[in-house]
């Protein structure tokens, strides 16, 4: 998948659109990138993404801006699995909140990307002030020669699919409900870097997962697969959260300690499913305390994986930037 940062100032192809944050690939997405890359490939042209960074409610209100379910880096990887051909990153800044509804159509859809074919979310709305909204893309459409569909609401058991409910249901603890509205087991990927090596001072070595600055979804304790680093995935414990025991600088860290592995993994891009919450996160009073409570927790996630055989067990899927 081509990834491209911006708008061109004129397409170099026409194309088959669609437009959103994508924030999880959940299963509603995934439902609109099916009707996508089919009517790509009937037309003959290229499946087409047209995304945001950061997200537009990051950028107008950022204290009060909800966690995100997948960095840019992972919703890349899950648009490419999808099948999406090419995805523009559109910077949202000051001059893209104050553009106008037409402008955006005339500029971005119609010059600069091309459009033959557009699918949108059933509540998409654009522009400044919110103005753009389907009856006017629809009205475009007919004036440039596009086509215009909107992607009805996708409803598991009588709910509706949004990254809000994932959101919701991880902040329950119900990863079963969030898997069912994502279409797999919730996760995490990024890149193994050095931490400041404390599980291997207390007998349980981590990868530390880079998580730059955003603000999880989740926190606690679970157990996890982990793949990226074998063939098939590997089973461990992971705490995810701001570790108030060994600091206080309140930034959140993934660590994860993989059962019967012993390799070097720095480096290594892995993704991180959340199979299930064994605890809330806590301060301990003591580091002799810490080392106690983990060693129970891999006992605990050890017996949960046995009495549900297969979970770490399955192919490794490889990771591509």
């Amino acid at each position: 998948m081509q990834v491209h940062r911006g708008i061109p100032e004129q397409a170099d192809t026409a194309s088959v659109l669609t437009i959103g944050n994508f924030d999880g690939v959940h299963r509603g997405h995934q439902a609109l990138l099916t009707l996508l890359t089919g009517k790509a490939r009937e037309l003959g042209l290229p499946a087409v993404v047209l995304t945001f960074e950061p997200h537009p409610r990051e950028y107008f209100s950022p204290a009060d801006a909800p966690a995100r379910l997948a960095s840019l880096r992972e919703k890349l990887l899950l648009l490419q699995a999808a099948g999406v051909d090419r995805t523009y990153v559109c910077r949202f800044n000051a001059r893209l909140a104050a553009q106008s509804a037409e402008s955006f159509i005339d500029d971005t859809l119609v010059r600069g990307l091309g459009v033959r074919h557009l699918y949108i979310g059933d509540d998409f709305c654009f522009g400044a002030r919110r103005r753009g909204n389907f009856a006017m893309l629809q009205e475009a459409g007919r004036r440039h020669g596009f086509g215009v569909e909107a992607m009805p609401t996708l409803g598991v058991d009588g709910e509706r699919v949004s990254s809000s409910a994932v959101r919701a249901a991880l902040l329950e603890d119900d990863l079963g409900h969030a898997a069912r509205l994502l279409g797999r087991p919730y996760s995490i990927a990024g890149r193994v870097s050095h931490g400041d090596k404390l599980g291997r001072q207390l007998g349980f070595p981590t990868a530390n997962i880079q998580m730059k600055h955003r603000r999880p979804a989740l926190t606690g304790v679970y157990a996890v697969s982990v793949e990226g680093l074998a063939q098939q995935r590997i089973a461990g414990v992971a705490n995810i959260g701001l570790r108030p025991t060994a600091t206080a600088n309140g930034r959140a860290r993934l660590e994860v300690h993989l059962f019967d592995w012993t390799a070097e993994c720095y480096g290594a891009h892995i993704r991180v499913h959340f199979l299930h919450k064994l605890r809330d996160e806590q301060k301990f009073p003591s580091l002799e305390a810490l080392r106690a409570q983990i060693a129970r927790d891999a006992e605990t996630a050890r017996a949960w994986f046995a009495s549900h055989p297969g979970h770490p067990t399955e192919p490794s899927q490889p990771e591509h930037p």
